[in-house]
C-alpha cells in the first residue's frame, strides 16, 4: 500500500488552484460536470438513445469516411470537455492552441460542448447514423463510448504517418486498450485515477487505505461514500476481492455488487456520488470514499486533513481520448493537432493546468520547468509503483452492460 500526504504547493500552483475554486477558472472542477461514464445515466437512458432510430449497439456501419478537405481548408473543428484545456493569465486565451495556428496556420474552432458522454453521443449521433458530417472534426470521449464509437465504424482510423510524436511518446500503459487494440482509431488525452481519499480530522488520524475498511470498518459506519459511476465502484471492488477488472466473469461482478450490497444493507454507505464527494469530504460529514485524483489536488490545496492513499490491491484508471468521427472533413488537420499535444512541451502546458494524469512520455522534465512539485506528483505523473497498480475495467458485450448496468442501478437506487 502506498500512502501519500499532500505536497506543499508551489505558489503559482497553488493560486491557479484556488481560482478554480473560487471562479477564476470555472466554479467546478472537471468531474463536477455530470460527467457519466457509463453508470447510473448510461442504466437509465444511454442504452435506449443508442438504440433509438433503429440502429442496434455496436452495428451500424456509416459506409466510410468523407472527403479530407484540410488542405484547401486551414481549419479544424475540436470539441472538449470544460476545463480540459490551458488558459491564459487573461482567462479567455488558450496558449497551446494559439501557438498551434501560429505554427501551423491551421485555425482551431474550439467548444467546450461535452458534459456528459450520453448527452453528447445523443448530439451526433443522428449525423454519423445518416453518414453527415458531426460539425466536429476532432471530440474527447471516455473510453467505453470510444469504444462502442470505433465498433460501430464511426470513428476514422488514424493515419500513423501524420502522428510521429505520439507514436513515439504515448506511454507504455495507453497503448493497447481492449477496445482499441494498438491505438489504430484513438489517442489518450488524459487519464484518471480512481482512489481513496478520507478526511483525517474525521478519522480521527487513522488512515484509510482499502475498499475493505470502506466497506467492513464499524468506525466509518455512515460515513463512507463510494461512486455512482459503476465501472469505478464495482471495479475497486473487484480488486479488492483479488479479481482483475481486465478479465473479470459475470459471477465475479455478481460477488462484488453482492459485498457493495452488504454494506448498503448495513448502513455502512452514506451514499453513492459523482464528485459531489468534495465538500462533504472536505467537511468531514463523508469520513472516506472512492475518488478521482484530479480532485484531490484542489481540495489538498485548501484542506491539508484530506489524504489519499492507493490500495495494495490497486486502482482503476479510465482514459478521455481522442477520436476523428466519420464524416469529419479535415481530418489530417486533427491528425496534426493530436500529434501536437503528444510534444511533450506542449503536453506539460496543459498538464500543469488540469492537473489530470498525462498519457506523454517524457513530459516530467518539461513539466518540472513549470512547477516540480507537480512534475513529483503521482496523481499527474506517475511513478513506476503507481504504473504498476493501474488496472482497466474490460470493455462489455452488448448484453453485459446492459445486465451490469441494470443491476449496479438497482444496487444503488437510480
Amino acid at each position: 500500500m502506498e500512502h501519500y500526504e499532500p505536497d506543499r504547493l508551489s505558489p503559482p500552483l497553488a493560486a491557479a488552484i484556488r481560482r478554480s475554486l473560487t471562479g477564476g477558472r470555472g466554479a467546478l472542477s472537471r468531474r463536477a460536470l455530470l460527467r457519466a461514464t457509463g453508470g447510473g445515466a448510461l442504466a437509465l437512458g444511454g442504452l435506449g438513445a443508442l438504440s433509438a432510430c433503429g440502429i442496434p449497439p455496436a452495428a451500424r456501419k456509416d459506409g466510410g469516411a468523407a472527403e479530407d478537405r484540410s488542405g484547401e481548408e486551414k481549419q479544424v473543428a475540436f470539441s472538449n470537455w470544460t476545463e480540459y484545456m490551458d488558459v491564459g493569465d487573461d482567462q479567455r486565451t488558450r496558449p497551446t492552441l494559439d501557438e498551434f495556428t501560429r505554427r501551423t496556420g491551421i485555425a482551431v474552432k474550439y467548444t467546450e460542448d461535452i458534459n456528459d458522454n450520453v448527452e453528447f453521443f445523443g448530439k451526433i449521433k443522428p449525423q454519423l447514423a445518416a453518414g453527415q458530417d458531426p460539425g466536429r472534426d476532432l471530440i474527447v470521449v471516455t473510453d467505453w463510448l470510444a469504444g462502442r464509437m470505433i465498433r460501430l465504424g464511426w470513428a476514422q482510423k488514424l493515419d500513423a504517418a501524420r502522428l510521429p510524436h505520439a507514436y513515439a511518446n504515448l506511454a507504455q500503459p495507453f497503448r493497447s486498450p481492449d477496445w482499441d487494440p494498438g491505438r489504430a482509431h484513438s489517442y489518450p488525452w488524459v487519464a484518471i485515477p480512481t482512489v481513496i481519499a478520507y478526511n483525517e480530522k474525521a478519522t480521527g488520524g487513522r488512515a484509510v487505505t482499502s475498499v475493505a475498511q470502506l466497506l467492513d470498518d464499524p468506525a466509518l459506519t455512515g460515513r463512507v461514500g463510494l461512486l455512482s459511476e459503476m465501472r469505478d465502484t464495482v471495479g475497486m471492488t473487484l480488486l479488492d476481492m483479488g479479481k482483475r477488472p481486465e478479465n473479470f466473469t459475470a459471477d465475479d461482478y455478481d460477488a462484488a455488487v453482492a459485498r457493495v450490497q452488504k454494506a448498503v444493507d448495513r448502513k455502512q454507505i452514506r451514499r453513492f456520488t459523482g464528485n459531489d464527494y468534495i465538500n462533504d469530504l472536505s467537511k468531514g460529514d463523508i469520513a472516506a470514499c472512492l475518488a478521482w485524483a484530479g480532485d484531490l489536488l484542489q481540495l489538498q490545496a485548501d484542506n491539508p486533513a484530506v489524504k489519499y492513499a492507493v490500495p495494495e490491491a490497486g486502482y482503476i484508471t479510465a482514459t478521455d481520448n481522442l477520436l476523428i468521427p466519420n464524416r469529419a472533413r479535415h481530418k489530417a488537420n486533427a491528425e496534426r493537432l493530436i500529434d501536437y499535444y503528444y510534444e511533450p512541451a506542449v503536453a506539460a502546458k496543459v498538464a500543469a493546468y488540469i492537473n489530470y494524469v498525462c498519457p506523454v512520455e517524457g513530459v516530467r522534465p518539461e513539466l518540472a520547468k513549470i512547477d516540480q512539485a507537480l512534475a513529483d506528483n503521482p496523481l499527474v505523473v506517475p511513478d513506476a509503483a503507481m504504473t504498476a497498480k493501474s488496472h482497466e475495467f474490460r470493455s462489455l458485450t452488448p448484453d453485459e452492460e446492459t445486465a451490469f448496468e441494470e443491476k449496479f442501478a438497482k444496487l444503488i437506487g437510480a
